[in-house]
């Protein structure tokens, strides 16, 4: 047992340097030109957010794997000396909750404060908006956890009369427990109604703010995961349908190229006469309705310049250039088929464990645990990429919608041209939907991940909280999710058959 945990412990450093190593990768690819050797405080944060995000996904596969380290010992106190994952849970969420609700704004704060003003009244400025919004959020915390912060686990009273110390052990099928007389007379079963009671306990407070925490990101994740488990793989394959056939002639490039640059200049007087009006003081809901309408067109006229870069590639490697466009595409196909195939299996395991009561089957819980009987980090691997691939299309599903939510903006994620708060509000997205990655993950492998930490946490304690329990017990998120990728995937269908139509009839036109 001390081998295993040993080489627990020494995967799990291995892996949180890689994920910091990946995380500074794409945040050196992604930023933007005009943040390069600047902004180092809020960078510091966007690495540390998705570190943070990135192991907390992975902490539930490591929970697993740390369950097994003590599976076949002896003694009860075995497990005592395994990692202990319950307060590295509630260490992880707390760091979560702080960098969402008060590191991130700051940050952003800061990042987005006048940049004529001396760095101190920067400071200052940022600090007065996160103490009010600590402030606030403090005080709703305490009264809620106050007001609702209990628990209410439904239990059963059972009670015997005593007998006498039985000389010989005597058990059957008519006599399955000491002085019981019929099949099932020592069972809860044969206990009345009435003895069914509610028993109430105070969670502690660190557990409640997970749990709230946990319910603000699932409504996301409902939207963003259901969205996004479909988007993510029929994206990658609709990109292929749609990418460039062939290069283009050197007429044909001219002529789009002064067609997008006409489209800019009339963007950029559009944009002047915005920030005209900005000037003078009219920011009414037909101003703020333009600069929406003159961002889209903007977000549209970059895509278009790409397009037509890679129709036409230039330079003393265009033959290599246009390869590796090839080459792209094809990726994009395969790993689109790879990932239908994993979205189909998500979509079908949440119907068959989670919505059909009872469940038709284990499923994907079967799976690993087969996995892990051919070798045991095996099973986990596949667990901890079907948990990571859930937060994978949350991020896709959010970057595909790009909507506004009340009052707030989608910063869309652009490679090479990212603002430093565009990725402060994307990873502050991606941390609160991680808490409920994490909690869907442990409920739909719960037949895999039982007796963790996790399940401690997400299973018990969160589907038992007064006044959240009822969205658990009636499977509303699950139920909105898989929705959600339905419609998702007949539009999709519905967009790629237009397409290919599309492509038919200027393919045979080509032949009048």
């Amino acid at each position: 047992m001390g081998d295993f945990n040993l080489a627990l412990v020494i995967v799990a450093i291995v892996v949180c340097v890689l994920v910091f190593l990946v995380n500074v990768y794409l945040l050196v690819n992604y930023q933007h030109p005009d943040d390069a050797n600047q902004a180092y405080f809020p960078k510091f944060v966007v690495v540390f957010g998705l570190s943070v995000a990135a192991i907390s996904i992975l902490m539930l596969p490591a929970d697993v794997a740390n369950r097994q380290a003590c599976r076949h010992s002896i003694y009860n106190g075995a497990c005592n000396l395994t990692l202990p994952m319950k307060d590295l849970w509630l260490a992880i969420y707390i760091i979560d909750a702080v960098l969402v609700f008060f590191v991130i704004p700051f940050a952003m704060f800061y990042y987005e404060g006048d940049q004529d003003k001396s760095v101190g009244k920067r400071i200052k400025s940022a600090l007065l908006w996160v103490m009010t919004t600590a402030i606030v959020c403090a005080l709703l915390l305490g009264i809620l956890y106050g007001l609702v912060g209990k628990v209410d686990f439904t239990v059963r009273h059972l009670s015997s009369a005593t007998i006498i110390f039985p000389s010989a052990w005597d058990f059957s099928s008519s006599q399955p427990c000491i002085g019981g007389s019929g099949a099932r007379a020592c069972s809860a079963y044969t206990a009345n109604a009435s003895s069914e009671k509610t028993w109430t306990m105070r969670t502690t407070f660190p557990e409640y703010v997970v749990a709230l925490a946990t319910i603000v990101g699932s409504v996301l994740f409902s939207i963003f995961g259901g969205v996004g488990i479909a988007c993510l793989p029929l994206g990658l394959i609709a990109s292929f349908i749609r990418r460039p056939k062939a290069v283009i002639t050197r007429s044909q490039y001219i002529k789009e190229a002064t067609e997008l640059g006409k489209k800019a200049r009339d963007l950029k007087k559009a944009a002047d006469a915005l920030h005209q009006e900005e000037r003078s003081g009219s920011k009414g809901r037909k101003w703020r309705k333009n600069v929406k309408s003159v961002e889209k067109e903007l977000l549209q006229l970059e895509e278009d310049v790409k397009l037509l870069e890679e129709m036409y590639p230039q330079g003393e490697k265009a033959e290599t250039s246009w390869a590796m466009t090839v080459l792209g595409y094809l990726a994009k196909l395969v790993l689109g088929i790879l990932g239908l195939i994993v979205s189909v299996a998500w979509v079908a395991h949440i119907v068959i464990y989670l919505l059909i009561d009872p469940p038709l089957s284990p499923f994907l819980n079967e799976v690993f645990i087969k996995l892990d009987d051919i070798w045991g980090l095996v099973g986990t691997a596949a667990f901890a990429f079907f948990c990571f691939y859930l937060l994978l299309a949350v991020i896709a599903g959010a970057m595909m919608l790009g909507l506004r939510l009340v009052f707030i903006t989608i910063h869309p994620m652009k490679w090479g041209a990212t603002l430093m708060n565009s990725f402060l509000f994307n990873v502050a997205l991606i941390l609160l939907c991680s808490i409920s990655v994490i909690q869907f993950c442990a409920t739909a492998f719960g037949y895999y991940a039982q007796a963790t930490a996790a399940q401690e946490i997400f299973g018990h304690t969160l589907q038992s909280l007064r006044g959240i329990k009822y969205l658990y017990k009636y499977n509303v998120f699950q139920i909105a999710f898989v929705v959600l990728a339905g419609l998702t995937f007949v539009y999709y269908i519905a967009f790629v058959s237009f397409q290919l139509s599309l492509l038919f009839s200027l393919f045979f036109r080509s032949f009048e």
